[in-house]
């Protein structure tokens, strides 16, 4: 088996030996046992934390370097005007705290996620219009996490404070 122990961050595809294709559930995990594209048998002995990204490299323990490759499984995607439309799409379908993906392509901007009837349902009330279909879903990272920084990012809260994260996110001002 083949040991994989350091992440390289994104890589050209001609620098790797061989891919490894995964879906989002399986990337998101530092310990997995894998078949790699080509039929090698791929132990994954990573530190935990970041999701592999599509492109991104991952040196074995004899130096061999194998490509994560993001699989085709079951998403949404969900399509709207550009400008404040989409910003408002991808705004409210975050507020639920979900994985998004968000994208351009030739038809123009778009937020993907995994099949869910009350975020297609929100979609559709925002005027998005809806494709079910395969294809990659790789989320984005988060901005306390992007182009593979990290930092940290806390808070504390007083012994004798409770705290519910069950919350309203309406703010009043007065003027």
């Amino acid at each position: 088996m083949l040991k994989l122990i350091e992440r390289l961050g994104p890589i050209e595809g001609r620098q790797a030996s061989d891919t490894l294709t995964l879906p989002y559930e399986l990337r998101i995990r530092g310990r997995l046992k894998a078949v790699s594209d080509s039929g090698r048998e791929l132990g994954l002995f990573l530190d935990r934390g970041p999701v592999l990204r599509h492109g991104e490299g991952l040196r074995a323990e004899t130096g061999e370097i194998v490509r994560v490759r993001a699989a085709d499984e079951p998403v949404v995607t969900a399509r709207v005007e550009a400008g404040l439309p989409l910003a408002r799409l991808a705004y409210h379908l975050g507020n639920r705290h979900v994985q998004l993906a968000l994208g351009e392509d030739w038809r123009g901007g778009y937020v993907r996620f995994p099949p869910d009837h009350v975020l297609e349902e929100l979609a559709e009330l925002l005027g998005a219009s809806l494709e079910r279909h395969e294809a990659p879903f790789d989320p984005e990272p988060g901005a306390y996490n992007q182009l593979g920084h990290s930092h940290a990012h806390g808070h504390e809260h007083d012994q004798n404070q409770d705290h519910d994260h069950e919350h309203s996110h309406e703010h009043h001002h007065a003027h």
